[in-house]
């Protein structure tokens, strides 16, 4: 929700593994979505058809995610659909990328960390913090 003020005057869809959210912040485009890790290779498969179903549906412009591994599916399908994607690593991994990081460098657009001297490590880039 701290971005969101930068994409103020586009119709922007918001997916989060907490389905009272959309509730909270009375999104009008809003879906919930099944949360899951790479210890749970089925949910994450159905997660795979789930995340497929939503972006087909919505076939948005840009996909961004802010993390976790169905954020990177987001990407995946976003990619797929011809969508520009960006992943934002969590400011919780200041010792390097996360693993779904590193995996969404080698699918989205744009990668950016939260750590300035991880720019310079992992390949990512660095426009600051979102707190």
């Amino acid at each position: 929700m701290l971005l969101s003020d930068a994409f103020e005057g586009s119709e922007v869809w918001f997916a989060c593994t907490d389905a009272r959210q959309g509730i909270r912040y009375e999104l009008a485009n809003f879906v919930a979505i099944e949360d899951y890790s790479q210890d749970e290779p089925l949910k994450m498969l159905k997660g795979l058809y789930g995340t497929f179903r939503i972006l087909r549906r919505i076939r948005p412009d840009v996909v961004l995610s802010t993390g976790a591994a169905p954020g990177l599916l987001c990407l995946l399908w976003g990619r797929v659909f011809g969508a520009r994607t960006i992943w934002v690593d969590s400011i919780a991994n200041s010792e390097g990328l996360s693993l779904s990081g590193r995996l969404a460098q080698r699918i989205a657009h744009l990668v950016l960390t939260q750590w300035e001297h991880l720019a310079t490590e992992t390949g990512a880039q660095y426009r600051g913090s979102i707190i």
